[in-house]
């Protein structure tokens, strides 16, 4: 395709026929939930087409409008948690990994059991994680799943995969593409949005957080709600992020076990 092109297209010969459609059904959906996300113009089975996105350096203003509609789009909210986005009934994907939809109406379970077990099986299959390693945040994972960290928040309408590298700074502000959308708690998009590192986080946080406050300890949670992005990355990425899940389970159980 020229590069000059009013569009960007992405093919995988061979994609499950539900890979592209996903990714479709979550854009659409958190653009309902006032997210301001990548425009689908065309899919098919192997491709998506999207219009293509120029770049802009990061600004403090984008950044804090971001936070704001960060905001808007958790609120829109889900079923329960791990809904689907409304509509979709085929499989959810993370990045190019298979994903859970089986819903719950509790928090703890439905993270334990759905974002972090299933990828720590895989981890450890791999050889990216340790037996040793897998006691530790088995333990962190009973922890959750035991209700400790309920707080009675409906679910949240989830990016579900938003790393820096899916936060994309246009002219315009910044655009939201390749989510993993779902029905989750709010604070494990921010975790993630921290994991990575992004442009003025500072300022995406102090907006997100005057459009709708976050919980006090916020900063204590962040390592219970990166479990599920670092046991993501230790199923496919290397022992590097097996060794980082370990750690975010040592100090879930520092600070609530």
């Amino acid at each position: 395709m020229p590069l000059d092109s009013p569009t960007f297209t992405k093919r995988r010969a061979g994609a499950h026929p539900d890979f592209f459609a996903a990714e479709a059904a979550g854009l659409a959906w958190l653009r309902e939930g006032g997210a301001p996300v990548v425009d689908v113009i065309d899919r098919g089975g192997d491709f998506i087409e999207l219009a293509r996105l120029e770049p802009a350096r990061p600004s403090v203003s984008a950044a804090r409008e971001f936070g704001t509609r960060l905001a808007r789009m958790h609120d829109a909210g889900a079923d329960r948690f791990g809904s689907p986005p409304n509509g979709f009934t085929g499989q959810l994907f993370i990045g190019s990994r298979p994903m859970s939809s089986t819903t719950r109406h509790v928090w703890g379970e439905f993270y334990v059991a759905e974002r972090v077990l299933p990828f720590l099986r895989i981890a450890v299959d791999a050889g990216n994680v340790t037996s040793t390693e897998a006691t530790v945040i088995e333990r962190a994972c009973s922890v959750v799943a035991s209700g400790v960290l309920d707080d009675g928040e409906r679910p949240s309408r989830l990016h579900g995969d938003l790393w820096s590298g899916n936060v994309f700074w246009s002219p315009g502000g910044v655009v939201l593409i390749d989510p993993a959308a779902h029905g989750g708690h709010r604070e494990t998009d921010l975790a993630m949005l921290a994991l990575f590192g992004c442009s003025f986080l500072n300022e995406i946080i102090e907006s997100y957080d005057d459009a709708h406050p976050l919980r006090p300890g916020v900063a204590d949670r962040v390592p219970v709600h990166q479990l599920h992005p670092l046991a993501v990355h230790a199923a496919g990425h290397g022992r590097s992020y097996g060794v980082a899940l370990a750690e975010a389970a040592e100090s879930t159980l520092a600070v609530f076990g």
